[in-house]
């Protein structure tokens, strides 16, 4: 299990919810992308945006300046015909 680290701080919304999308594609199954932001909207876009990937996603700071987000990279689940 790796963990990637993604520093997004100074970049307003949409744009840190767009690059960890975009990350997370690189991201292999089982593996942690750390998240670090500064915009307040990320605490609402980062989690939808997890919701609809269905990997997991961790708050672990939520400071005045900083926000810190641990998402596991969800194993992919078999799809029945």
């Amino acid at each position: 299990m790796a963990t990637i680290k993604l520093d997004l701080t100074g970049l307003r919304c949409p744009i840190p919810a767009l690059k960890t999308r975009k990350a997370l594609t690189s991201v292999s199954p089982g593996d942690v992308l750390e998240v670090h932001c500064t915009d307040p909207l990320s605490v609402i876009d980062i989690p939808n945006l997890i919701r609809e990937t269905g990997d997991k996603v961790e708050i672990t700071e939520r400071g005045d300046r900083r926000i810190v987000f641990l998402i596991e990279k969800a194993k992919p689940t078999i799809a029945k015909a």
